[in-house]
């Protein structure tokens, strides 16, 4: 009897999107191009990642069965712009997941709405946030999960609050203009008009546990450059965002809150905890303080967005770790066991990705299982070794020689079948150089086929049942 013809090779392709180029969806469909040049007959896994940022109320609309519900709000810049937020469907676990929503602040308040001519965070508002919220609960929710990234704001949540209808008030009784920058001058923060509902309305942020507001690595200093400030202007916001801690802790503050997983039951209850690798920084726990139960200045999370964590917590919203939210649902650990090769992908590769980021995430979970882990970076920064210790075996630039930034962000896609296609190739002549043991040990190299149809593995639907 003839031996069986060996399996297809695996491959598990979970990026994150490619900030102002590339949606997750777009980064995974371009990386399975390039590898299909290379193993045509492969069987792909597509797994786009979302982490609070872009594309986060569509991804989790369509994991439940929900929908995208379309209006206008106040963008970042004070002007209208066009947003979304989601209700979740049926498959969303919990009895109250037909009434959740998902409010993601970069649809509303995101870098990406900021012309590169008016990044200035001293300046941009987050009150479009809060009227999503608004919205949210006209539509009947009990529930509303906000999704922090991508942000292009730095006021700490004030204009959200404001949409929501606290008042912001300087030492004369007049209304603060919106910006972080205003916030120097806050004297109090009036709550008597808040929209009542919220004490009824269960209050999720799905944020990144290592921003924090205030202090050396607070987020103005760390994220302030790159959304416009100079120098000067960071350490502007930062004494007016210790100004926002105090009076929020003093006038605002409601009901404790954790940074933690959330309470079985929630329709995006969280996964088993994978085991850690040992490079990978652990994500920090919730330091208590008087303000609620709640560090309003140090506290992880409360730098996310901008500060829009902060501002959140302050009326009493739970601040959970955004992984074990938004990952639920997708049965990650499983579809990465049963491949021979993951790969991620993100914008730049650099220090702050074993911060929790979705590539160091994406490795950690692979190096449970003993899988081999490939990322790929728009650009790699100051630091990018350290993902090693986090589990990612290998990095790769994908751009093929400098190139102005406008070309990098229209070419994207361009440069990252290419890279994908390079950096496969290497690892098969690696593995057949050292006699690797393995599934990329065996067979020549595969000859770029021709342009024809290629075996994918189709995107998430509902996810699974509880398990």
């Amino acid at each position: 009897m003839n031996a069986p013809a060996p399996r297809p090779l695996r491959f598990a392709v979970a990026p994150s999107g490619f900030k102002e180029s590339l949606s997750a969806r777009e980064a995974a469909e371009a990386i399975a191009e390039g590898l299909h040049r290379v193993v045509p007959d492969a069987d792909t896994d597509l797994i786009p990642l979302v982490d609070g940022g872009e594309g986060t109320a569509e991804a989790l609309a369509t994991a439940t069965g929900g929908a995208l519900h379309h209006l206008t709000a106040t963008g970042p810049t004070g002007v209208a712009v066009p947003t979304h937020f989601a209700l979740l469907g049926p498959g969303a676990r919990g009895a109250a997941g037909a009434h959740t929503a998902v409010v993601e602040m970069a649809a509303v308040a995101g870098l990406s709405l900021v012309p590169p001519d008016q990044r200035d965070p001293g300046a941009t508002t987050t009150r479009g946030v809060g009227e999503l919220i608004r919205a949210a609960l006209d539509f009947g929710a009990r529930r509303v999960l906000v999704g922090c990234g991508d942000s292009g704001t730095s006021d700490g949540g004030a204009g959200a609050l404001q949409a929501l209808g606290a008042r912001l008030l300087d030492a004369d009784g007049r209304e603060l203009p919106p910006g972080g920058r205003a916030l120097a001058r806050l004297a109090r923060v009036d709550r008597a008009r808040l929209d009542p509902r919220l004490a009824d309305t269960e209050l999720l942020v799905a944020c990144n546990p290592f921003n924090v507001l205030c202090g050396p690595r607070g987020v103005a200093r760390v994220f302030g450059p790159q959304k416009g400030a100079s120098p000067a202007q960071v350490e502007e916001l930062s004494a007016a965002l210790e100004r926002w801690a105090q009076v929020l802790a003093r006038d605002v503050c409601g009901p404790a809150v954790a940074l933690t997983s959330p309470a079985p039951g929630p329709p995006c209850a969280a996964p088993a905890p994978a085991q850690a690798v040992s490079g990978a920084v652990p994500a920090p726990a919730l330091s208590p303080s008087a303000a609620g139960g709640v560090d309003l200045r140090h506290g992880p999370g409360t730098g996310a967005s901008g500060g829009l964590g902060a501002g959140l917590a302050a009326l009493g919203a739970r601040l959970l770790p955004r992984f074990d939210v938004l990952l639920d649902g997708l049965d990650l650990d499983a579809r990465l066991a049963r491949a021979d090769l993951v790969v991620t992908a993100e914008g730049a590769l650099d220090r702050q990705t074993t911060r929790g980021k979705i590539p160091a995430e994406v490795a950690r979970r692979a190096k449970v299982h003993g899988r081999p882990v490939l990322a790929l970076a728009g650009t790699i920064g100051e630091g990018a070794r350290e993902v090693r210790g986090a589990g990612v075996d290998a990095y790769h630039g994908i751009l093929p020689a400098p190139v102005a930034l406008a070309e990098a962000l229209g070419r994207g896609r361009e440069f990252l079948v290419d890279a994908a296609e390079a950096a496969l190739r290497m690892i098969l002549i690696g593995t057949r150089l050292t006699g690797a043991p393995g599934r990329f040990a065996t067979g020549p190299a595969a000859p770029t086929p021709p342009p024809g149809p290629r075996r994918l593995v189709p995107l998430p639907g509902p996810p699974a049942a509880p398990r």
